[in-house]
C-alpha cells in the first residue's frame, strides 16, 4: 500500500512556514498519535557549535505547541555524539542547544539528552537484525510513549543524505551504539596517549582489555566492538575508526531506527525540512552553502516514504550555481556531491518493514 507524504511548498505569499508546519501536523494525522499525558519525544539535531544550517527552533516550537494541544508532554531530545565536539556529554550538549536557540523560552519544552550525562544511559532493545541482535537506544526515548522526528534534510558524507532515518537511527543510538554503527573495525589503543587510568577495563563487558607495562591492550579475539571503551576513555587513547562500507553503515542505522521505534510504531511521526539543503551534516562546526534552493516541508508517518520523497524533490530541483554541486542539473544530486549510493538504506528499511518507497505526495494548501 502506498504511503501518504504531505507536502507544503516554500512558495506562497503571506503564508507563514510556521503555520504550514502546524497544518502539516494536522493533515498527517499526528494528533491521533498522542494521548493525554503521553511523554512525547521531539527528536531534533541541535546543531554543532559554529554551524548555522540546523533546523530553526521556531519550527520546533510550532510542533511543541501542537503536541501540547493534544495533551502530550513534549521534551526535546538527542543522543550525545561519539566524536569530540560541543555535544559529546549532556552538559556541553545542553549548553550548545541553548546557545543555538533551543532554550525553554523559545521552544516551550525542556531538553533531555536521551543517553544521559556521558552517553551510557541506554536500553538494549532486541531487534534480531542482520547486523545487530540488540540496539543500544537512549533510555529517555525508550521511556516516551510517542515520538516525532524533526529532520533537517541535507547531504551526508557516509549515507549520501541525512533525513528521518539518519536522524532517528544514528541520532538515538547511545555513544557505544554509534561506534558499532560506524565501524566494523575493532577499537585500537594508541599507546602514546594511554595514561593507564584503567577506566576502560571497568566498562569492558567482554573482558577484552588487559594492561601491559601500564598501558591498555585490547585482545581482538575477545573484543566484539561494543564501543564502551571508546566512551570510557577520557584521553583519546582509544580512537574511533570511521571506515566502513556505505551500505553496511546504512543498514546498521536502519536497524537502529527499528529499535528506536519499537513499541511506538503506531505512535511516531516524521517531518523533513527541505531548507538549507547543505552538502554535509550539521555535526560540523561550520556549513557550506546549500546545493538547491529551499523547497518546503514534508510530513508522514512513514520514515522510508518521507526520505524517498525528499530525495525525489531535491533531484527535481535545479541546483544552485557556486555550490559544491558542479553540475546543477544533475539527476542524482546527493550521489554527485558525496559519491555515495544512498538507496540501500531505503531498500533495507522497506525489507524489514519500516515503511515503503511507494508513496503519494499530497500537497497541502495553506
Amino acid at each position: 500500500m502506498r504511503a501518504n507524504v504531505y507536502f507544503a511548498t516554500i512558495k506562497g505569499k503571506h503564508k507563514s512556514l510556521l503555520n504550514k508546519t502546524e497544518k502539516l501536523f494536522d493533515q498527517a494525522g499526528f494528533a491521533s498519535l498522542i494521548k493525554k499525558g503521553d511523554f512525547v519525544a521531539i527528536k531534533v539535531h541541535f546543531g554543532e557549535k559554529g554551524n548555522t544550517a540546523y533546523l530553526s527552533p521556531l519550527f520546533v516550537r510550532a510542533v511543541v505547541d501542537k503536541v501540547k494541544e493534544c495533551g502530550g508532554k513534549p521534551f526535546l531530545t538527542d543522543a550525545n555524539t561519539l566524536y569530540v565536539g560541543s555535544r559529546s556529554n549532556a552538559i556541553d550538549h545542553i549548553k550548545t542547544a541553548i546557545e543555538n536557540g533551543f532554550d525553554f523560552a523559545v521552544t516551550g519544552a525542556p531538553i533531555i539528552i536521551t543517553d544521559g550525562m556521558n552517553g551510557r544511559e541506554h536500553i538494549n532493545v532486541k531487534i534480531n537484525g542482520k547486523h545487530f541482535e540488540e540496539a543500544k537506544i537512549g533510555a529517555a526515548v525508550c521511556h516516551a510513549q510517542a515520538i516525532i522526528a524533526l529532520s533537517h534534510f541535507k547531504g551526508h558524507e557516509l549515507t549520501g543524505f541525512g533525513g528521518a532515518l539518519k536522524n532517528m537511527g544514528m541520532g538515538l543510538g547511545s555513544r557505544s551504539g554509534k561506534q558499532m554503527m560506524h565501524s566494523d573495525v575493532l577499537p585500537q589503543v594508541y599507546q602514546n596517549k594511554c595514561t593507564g587510568c584503567t577506566d576502560c577495563i571497568k566498562w569492558c563487558p567482554a573482558k577484552a582489555i588487559n594492561f601491559t607495562q601500564k598501558k591498555a591492550y585490547i585482545n581482538p579475539e575477545k573484543c566484539y566492538g561494543c564501543g564502551e571503551c571508546v566512551v570510557a576513555c577520557t584521553t583519546g587513547a582509544i580512537e574511533i575508526s570511521w571506515k566502513t562500507e556505505p551500505h553496511m553503515i546504512q543498514e546498521k542505522i536502519v536497524e537502529y531506527v527499528s529499535g528506536a521505534l519499537q513499541g511506538k510504531e503506531k505512535k511516531s511521526g516524521f517531518f523533513n525540512f527541505l531548507m538549507n539543503v547543505t552538502p554535509d551534516c550539521d555535526c560540523y562546526g561550520w556549513n557550506d552553502m546549500p546545493i538547491v534552493p529551499d523547497i518546503g516541508i514534508l510530513a508522514s508517518d512513514d520514515p522510508i516514504a518521507i526520505d524517498m520523497a525528499s530525495v525525489d524533490l531535491v533531484n527535481k530541483t535545479q541546483g544552485l550555481k557556486g555550490s559544491r554541486l558542479r553540475d546543477i542539473g544533475n539527476r542524482d544530486k546527493f550521489k554527485a556531491v558525496t559519491n555515495i549510493e544512498w538507496k540501500p538504506q531505503l531498500d533495507y528499511g522497506q525489507e524489514i518493514g519500516l515503511g515503503t518507497t511507494d508513496y503519494e505526495l499530497i500537497e497541502v494548501s495553506c
